[in-house]
């Protein structure tokens, strides 16, 4: 597949990202080149592969799920710029 040089303009459009006229050729030459490539990737035979979401196997650690009271207020309000009360203070924004 390949990619038009109005076809890089309005990606680069609804991207969000300016590209002078000049530019277009090469960004229609980088988009097709990506496309050749997932092309390819679309021929790989994957049958009975299964899906994975990292290249090793392992699980995220996990922990109970326990209510708490917290406790930790003063350590929490320790990171704050500035804390009055028992709450974060932050500057007034509606008048």
């Amino acid at each position: 597949m390949s990619i038009t040089e109005d076809q890089a303009r309005k990606v680069a459009h609804l991207a969000r990202i300016a590209v002078d006229d000049a530019a277009l050729p090469a960004l229609a030459r980088e988009l097709s080149g990506i496309l050749q490539f997932m092309e390819q990737l679309n021929e790989v035979d994957v049958e009975g592969v299964e899906p994975m979401t990292g290249v090793t196997p392992m699980r995220l650690k996990r922990r109970e799920d326990v209510v708490s009271s917290g406790g930790m207020t003063d350590q929490i309000l320790s990171n704050a710029p500035d804390a009055r009360e028992g709450f974060f203070a932050v500057p007034k924004v509606v008048e």
